[in-house]
């Protein structure tokens, strides 16, 4: 399979990951004394996996789209964007008292009363970031095999003779189809 289509594959994997991240549960809280536990998802508590993934799968857009160098650049970008999503599933985990900010009805509790368990999300935004990872650290490694997007349209104009252009027009104006 040719980098790029492996970067794609990665890109679309990590999309999914992340955005799985955000409506999965990231939290459940118990506040104890009969109550109902609060379920909390990742997008409720922070929007950044599907951000980093709507970035990441954007950039991947444009790396079809780029010359060698700014795909080297954009890779890069990937890869951080991917360091950022592993950043965040290893690093937010919200305490009581941003709990009771997040839902109200954990306000009346102690913050200290409050159990919490996590969910599978975060684990979902980690496998991203390392997904994300790859395809930058792949894109950059490979930028200078990559095909341009534009070479196949390409011709070589010594091929076609110095005033093939101005034939053509001419053609088109006496009411010929130069295509033929």
């Amino acid at each position: 399979m040719r980098p790029q289509r492996i970067v794609d594959v990665l890109a679309l994997a990590a999309l999914v990951l992340l955005g799985l991240s955000g409506y999965l549960t990231w939290v459940s809280a118990d506040p104890g004394n009969g109550r109902n536990d609060v379920v909390l998802n990742g997008y409720t508590i922070t929007k950044a996996p599907v951000t980093l993934a709507l970035a990441a799968v954007l950039a991947v857009v444009v790396l079809r789209l780029a010359g060698t160098a700014l795909r080297r650049v954009l890779g890069g970008l990937v890869a951080l964007l991917g360091f950022a999503a592993i950043f965040v599933a290893l690093g937010v985990r919200p305490d009581g008292p941003e709990l009771s900010r997040l839902r109200p009805e954990l306000s009346d509790v102690l913050a200290d009363q409050v159990t919490q368990s996590l969910g599978p999300a975060p684990w979902f935004a980690l496998a991203g970031g390392i997904a994300l990872i790859a395809a930058g650290l792949l894109t950059v490694l490979t930028a200078h095999r990559w095909r341009r997007a534009t070479a196949r349209y390409e011709r070589d104009p010594a091929a076609a003779g110095p005033d093939h252009g101005a034939d053509q027009w001419k053609a088109i104006d006496a009411g010929e189809d130069p295509t033929l």
